[in-house]
């Protein structure tokens, strides 16, 4: 199946509907991280140069099917305006006579951001009417919001089937990204899942060992696995009810031919705080009112000799307690590794993408994913409505 874009698509004098995803972060009606509005800019670039009016629509926050004036997207479609260095028309709603009053006064090349999408519940029930409101001020549908794509909602996937529709630039880069990564990889090809719980990536891991070389399980999710093989983590968080399945994953990875990677050794401390005291150990060497909260020097070590025979790398998910120094250091230091390294780096999900950022090498992995659940979705092997709505 291929993937409809841009390419060859003539744009000239029609109205294009963009689904963005501009859901970010903000306080006091301020802007504190624009990098999901910066990532579409390109896309909006692209259309209003080649003379298309361009109507954005997206979702912001969680409105349940109502207006919220503090959940108005007003203020991000003014920042838009500075972003682009244009003027940017905004409509008091995304369908009816506003929507269409402000379309109407769009000259080719023009920009208009629709009110957010889920101040109306056939958003998220994609109702077909809702759909067909929102289709009735556009000539074609182009969705650049692969953070939206696992949900099947009216502005991600019904409109797709009511208009001419494919993948703006950063939807198309999202997927040739993991598609190279996943689907038809350089191999050997390894995989880095950290986090807190196994049993929120028990799908994910399920499909990872059919796929990837090497499984390097972190975080204290890696707990999990190593409670399981009889070690004692002292008081970790772990998740003792899992250990079977964790049993039974590493088998399966054995049958595959999967090498799976855990800790080696841990940065422990009795408490869990900044700048405890702490000390590294052995794996086999936690004391029982000690919690592991970081990997240890000797597991970077095995983690970088690993590093140097693969090709392909894909991250999701911290190795330590990032957030609460000094425990970001295993996740820092492997992150360096990895980004320095000759291999294609894919990384993706809310909390890889802060520790890359922390870590200061987010610009220097070959890709990394803006989305969180789609992300993981699409790692799991989940088709993705809004992606699928794309495709021949």
């Amino acid at each position: 199946m291929a993937l409809h874009t841009l390419d060859g698509a003539a744009v000239a004098g029609r109205r294009v509907l963009l689904r963005a995803d501009l859901n970010v972060p903000m306080k006091d009606g301020v802007i504190t991280d624009p990098t999901r509005l910066e990532a579409v800019l390109p896309t909006i670039r692209e259309l209003a140069g080649k003379g298309a009016r361009v109507i954005v629509a997206s979702h912001f926050d969680r409105p349940k099917g109502k207006a919220v004036a503090a959940m108005s997207l007003a203020p991000i479609a003014a920042a838009m305006g500075r972003a682009l260095g244009a003027p940017v028309a905004f409509a008091a709603d995304c369908v009816g006579e506003a929507a269409a009053t402000v379309v109407a006064g769009l000259a080719p090349g023009g920009v208009a951001v629709l009110e957010n999408t889920r101040f109306h519940s056939g958003e998220e029930q994609n109702d077909p009417d809702f759909a067909r409101a929102l289709a009735a001020n556009a000539d074609l549908f182009v969705n650049d919001a692969f953070s939206a794509a696992h949900r099947a909602h009216a502005s991600t996937e019904g409109v797709a089937h009511l208009l001419p529709a494919c993948a703006g630039r950063l939807m198309q880069a999202e997927i040739e990204a993991l598609t190279r990564a996943l689907e038809n990889p350089a191999r050997p090809v390894a995989a880095v899942v950290g986090g807190a719980k196994v049993s929120t990536k028990l799908e994910l891991l399920g499909n990872l060992l059919a796929k990837v070389d090497a499984l390097v399980i972190g975080g204290a999710m890696a707990n999990t696995f190593l409670a399981a093989q009889g070690r004692k983590v002292g008081r970790s968080l772990q998740e003792a009810e899992l250990h079977a399945t964790a049993r039974d994953i590493l088998a399966a990875a054995a049958r595959r031919g999967c090498k799976v990677l855990l800790p080696l050794d841990a940065v422990i401390a009795s408490e869990f705080r900044a700048h405890p005291p702490t000390q590294v150990v052995g794996i086999d060497r936690v004391p029982d009112q000690a919690m592991i909260l970081d990997v240890g020097p000797a597991s970077i070590a095995a983690l970088e000799a690993e590093l140097a025979g693969w090709k392909t790398v894909l991250w999701n998910g911290p190795l330590g307690a990032f957030e609460t120094p000094p425990f970001d250091t295993g996740t820092n230091a492997f992150a360096r590794a990895v980004a320095a390294a000759p291999v294609l780096s894919v990384a993706g999900g809310g909390d890889t993408v802060a520790a890359l950022k922390h870590a200061g090498v987010e610009a220097k992995f070959g890709y990394v994913s803006l989305a969180g659940g789609a992300f993981l979705e699409w790692l799991e092997g989940k088709t993705l409505p809004g992606v699928a709505a794309l495709m021949d």
